[in-house]
């Protein structure tokens, strides 16, 4: 959740939230064979194509990952917010705020 206008100077929340179960690679199926790991490995936050925010993420983060930060919003322009996961998928938003 973003506003999707700001003044120029103010300092504004940013939260953020993907779906993801977060296999840990640690627990057994039925049959008593290892879970692969799956996981959100890397949260990535662009502001006018700058990253303001990143974080690398590891087993003992718990499912769907939450992320809330301040930002200062300085110009009109485009949040990339890109999670990166185990095997290579990538997962992405786009939001745009108007600075005024």
């Amino acid at each position: 959740m973003v506003p999707g206008t700001a003044a120029k100077g103010e300092v504004i929340p940013v939260k953020t939230i993907v779906q993801h179960k977060m296999e840990t690679g640690l627990r057994t199926d039925g049959e008593g064979e290892v879970i692969p790991r799956k996981i959100i490995n890397k949260f990535i936050c662009r502001y006018g194509g700058v990253v303001v925010f990143s974080v690398d993420l590891h087993e003992a983060v718990s499912a769907n990952p939450f992320f809330e930060f301040s930002l200062l919003a300085t110009e009109s322009g485009r949040m990339e917010f890109i999670w990166k996961e185990d095997g290579g998928a990538v997962y992405s938003l786009n939001h745009d705020i108007v600075v005024t």
